[in-house]
């Protein structure tokens, strides 16, 4: 089963478990999206085509990161005018994989464990309890030296003083 997904003005043949890099979409990795723009599906020889899109039509995703597309170099000349511009650029993106494809309607089954899991990595145990004990032990340390420019300066004061005491 395949279907022709719309997003980000562009077309894409999905299936079930493609990871596909599209234009930016906001959320986080690990968040559900769903396609309603879906252009035709296609499953066992029997193709739904939409007028544009096909009524009921799903497709579900995963989002699995933002990520940045290669460097474009976009660089501009005029001969014999000494006119050179040298420009970049780097798209952003969003990385999903495609989880389900539905029809008549039906609803995305989200996936709850995916959170959880992300949510026990940053809880943490030893490893992030012990940071703060290093922090607090970095405070106690002595102070710093003064800074050598603030040195030179008290040093060339004394140095006046003295010369102003000497001429009295």
């Amino acid at each position: 089963m395949y279907a022709v997904i719309k997003t980000g003005g562009k077309q894409y043949r999905v299936a079930a478990d493609d990871k596909l890099q599209i234009e930016k979409l906001p959320g986080e990795a690990g968040d559900i999206v769903e396609f309603t723009d879906v252009l035709m599906v296609a499953s066992d020889g029997s193709v739904d085509v939409g007028a544009p899109f096909v009524a009921g039509a799903t497709v579900a995703a995963e989002i699995i990161g933002q990520v940045r597309g290669p460097k474009i170099i976009i660089f501009k000349k005029h001969r014999r005018k000494h006119f050179r511009r040298k420009n970049g650029h780097r798209q952003d993106l969003t990385s999903v994989r495609i989880t389900e494809i539905l029809t008549g309607g039906a609803k995305p089954a989200k996936k709850a464990a995916a959170k959880p899991a992300k949510a026990e990595k940053t809880t943490g145990t030893a490893p992030a309890e012990t940071a703060p004990a290093a922090t607090s032990a970095s405070k106690t340390k002595a102070p710093a030296k003064p800074a050598r420019a603030k040195v030179d300066k008290e040093a060339k004061a004394e140095k006046a003083k003295a010369a102003k005491k000497s001429k009295e």
